[in-house]
C-alpha cells in the first residue's frame, strides 16, 4: 500500500470501514438534530412573532418534502462528485441557512431559511447517503450498519430536543437556531478529515469482502442518474410499494410526532422540557430498535417486519389521544414504544430495494423512495397544523395516521421477491 492510499486514521487492525461508519455516523446524528429543531420552535415562535401554527407549519412541511426530494439527486451527486464533497456541500448549505434562520422576521424569510435552504442541504446528508456508505464500505454486516446509520438519522431528531426546548424557553428561540449552526459547522471536521469515496481509495477492500469491485467513475449528470433510475424503478411494482408504505412511514414519524407531538403536549398541559424529554427517550430507543431492525433484515423476510412494524405502529397512533391526558407511566410507555419502532422500517425498505433494483442502483432508486417518505412528512406536517388551527385539536390527525399506518402494513404484504441481480464482476 502506497502512502497515498494509507488511510488517514488507524485503530489498530480496526477496519477503516468502521472508522468512516462512526464518522457517517455523527454527520447523521447532527443533521437530524437540525431537522427537528422546529418541533421546539412552533409555540416560542406563535408567541414571539404571533405567528400561526399553520404558517410555521408551512416552512416546515416544504423543509420536509425538499429534504426528501433531494434524495435521489444526492444519489446522483455522489456517483460524480463523490461521496466527501456531496457531504461538504449539504454541510456547508445548511450551516449558512440555519444561521440566516435566526435573523428571519417575515413568514417568507422562515419558509427560504428553514423551508428551502435547509431542505436542500439536509436532503444531501441523509438516507441516500447512509445507504451508499453501508453499500460501498461493507460487504459483511450490511444490514447491521444500515440499520445502525438510518437509526442516527431519527435519534439526531429527537435526543437534542430537551437541550434546544431548555435554551428556547430560558434564552429565545433565535438563540437555538444559532447552537444549531454552530453544531452543523462542527459536522464538516470528520468529514473533511475521515470520509473518503471507497474503500479502494485508501488502498482497502469492503469489510468482509474477498474480492475488490472497482466500478468506472459515473460521467452521467447527476440529474440524468436520477431521472433514468425513476424512470426503471417506476416500472415496477416493487417501487410503487415501497414508495407508497414510505410516504406513510414519514408522515406518522417526522411529520407528525416529530414536528407536533411537543404542540400536542402543550395542548394537554404538559410543559415543553418535559415534552421534549419524551422524544428524546424516543431517540435513544429508536437506536437500539432500528440497530436490532438491521440485524433481523438479515435474517428474517423483509415483509414480515415491515408488516409487523406498521401495524403497531398504526395502534399506537390511535391511543395517543388518550394516552396525553393519562398518567405519565402511560406516556413514557409510548415513548418507549414508539422509539423502538420509529424508523425500524427503514433497515427492511433498504434491503428490499438493493435486493429489487441492485447493489449500485439500488441506493439511487432508494433516494426516490426516501423521497416519498419525506414527502409523506411534509404533507402531515402541513396538515396537522391546518387541522390544528382549525379544530384546536391533534386528535383527527393522530387517528387519521393510525389508520394510513394499518393500511401500510398490509400493502407491503403484496411485496413480490425479486432475486437479487448477478454481482458485478470483480477487477
Amino acid at each position: 500500500m502506497t502512502p497515498a492510499l494509507r488511510p488517514p486514521f488507524r485503530l489498530g487492525n480496526l477496519h477503516y470501514a468502521w472508522i468512516v461508519a462512526v464518522a457517517t455516523f455523527f454527520v447523521l446524528l447532527m443533521g437530524a438534530g437540525i431537522r427537528a429543531t422546529p418541533g421546539v420552535l412552533i409555540r416560542p415562535i406563535e408567541h414571539d412573532l404571533g405567528w400561526s401554527a399553520q404558517t410555521i407549519s408551512a416552512a416546515v412541511g416544504v423543509n420536509l418534502a425538499l429534504y426528501g426530494l433531494v434524495g435521489p439527486f444526492a444519489g446522483g451527486l455522489i456517483a460524480t462528485l463523490g461521496l466527501r464533497r456531496t457531504m461538504l456541500t449539504g454541510l456547508g448549505t445548511v450551516t449558512l441557512a440555519v444561521l440566516l434562520a435566526g435573523f428571519v422576521r417575515e413568514p417568507w424569510e422562515l419558509i427560504l431559511s428553514w423551508g428551502v435552504l435547509v431542505g436542500l442541504g439536509s436532503g444531501l446528508v441523509a438516507f441516500v447517503m447512509a445507504a451508499t456508505v453501508a453499500n460501498r464500505w461493507f460487504y459483511k454486516q450490511r444490514g447491521l450498519v444500515t440499520g445502525a446509520l438510518m437509526a442516527a438519522t431519527a435519534t439526531g431528531q429527537l435526543v437534542f430536543l430537551p437541550l434546544l426546548a431548555t435554551i428556547a424557553q430560558s434564552i429565545g428561540w433565535r438563540q437555538v437556531t444559532w447552537t444549531v449552526a454552530a453544531g452543523a459547522a462542527l459536522a464538516i471536521i470528520p468529514v473533511a478529515l475521515i470520509i473518503r469515496d471507497r474503500p479502494g481509495d485508501v488502498g482497502l477492500m469492503a469489510y468482509g469482502a474477498t474480492e475488490a469491485v472497482t466500478l468506472a467513475p459515473e460521467r452521467r449528470n447527476a440529474f440524468k442518474i436520477a431521472f433514468d433510475a425513476l424512470a426503471r424503478g417506476s416500472k415496477s411494482p416493487a417501487f410503487w410499494i415501497l414508495a407508497g408504505t414510505f410516504f406513510i412511514c414519514g408522515a406518522s414519524t417526522n411529520g407528525l410526532i416529530g414536528t407536533h407531538f411537543i404542540p400536542a403536549c402543550g395542548d394537554h398541559g404538559i410543559p415543553e422540557v418535559k415534552a421534549a424529554t419524551f422524544l428524546a427517550a424516543m431517540g435513544v430507543f429508536d437506536l437500539i430498535g432500528t440497530t436490532a431492525s438491521g440485524w433481523l433484515s438479515d435474517r428474517i423476510d423483509n415483509r414480515v417486519l415491515l408488516f409487523t412494524y406498521y401495524g403497531l405502529r398504526g395502534i399506537s397512533l390511535l391511543f395517543l389521544p388518550t394516552m396525553l391526558d393519562a398518567s405519565f407511566a402511560s406516556l413514557s410507555f409510548f415513548a418507549v414504544f414508539y422509539g423502538l419502532d420509529w424508523i425500524a422500517t427503514v433497515p427492511p425498505t433498504v434491503r428490499l430495494a438493493t435486493q429489487a433494483f441492485g447493489l449500485e442502483e439500488g441506493p439511487v432508486v432508494y433516494g426516490w423512495i426516501s423521497a416519498a417518505h419525506q414527502l409523506g412528512a411534509g404533507a402531515i406536517a402541513f396538515a396537522a397544523g391546518s387541522i390544528r388551527t382549525l379544530t384546536s385539536s391533534y386528535t383527527p390527525a393522530f387517528e387519521l395516521s393510525g389508520m394510513l399506518c394499518i393500511g401500510a402494513a398490509f400493502a407491503v404484504l403484496a411485496f413480490r421477491n425479486v432475486a437479487p441481480k448477478p454481482a458485478l464482476s470483480p477487477t
